[in-house]
């Protein structure tokens, strides 16, 4: 399943919410969205589970917790159009 992770402070790096991610199940991927320009995060990322259970249980138990002192916002991605 492919998780959106949105509001996250802009220091957090993909390893940290991969291991965030990690303590619910196996995490294939993270991918935090940059800026082009700049190459600063733009605060939001992706992440790939294969579990779909984990995956539900990261959504329920994440989505509005605190992480690096900014809520997150936790669900399952849309498909690209």
């Amino acid at each position: 399943m492919n998780i959106y992770i949105g509001n996250l402070n802009y220091r957090v790096r993909e390893e940290d919410l991969k291991n965030k991610l990690a303590e619910f199940g196996e995490v294939e991927s993270v991918k935090i969205v940059k800026d082009r320009e700049t190459g600063r995060s733009k605060g939001f990322a992706f992440a790939e589970m294969p579990d779909e259970e984990a995956a539900r249980k990261v959504i329920a138990e994440l989505d509005q917790q605190e992480f690096e002192g900014r809520p997150m916002y936790v669900k399952e991605a849309r498909p690209r159009q």
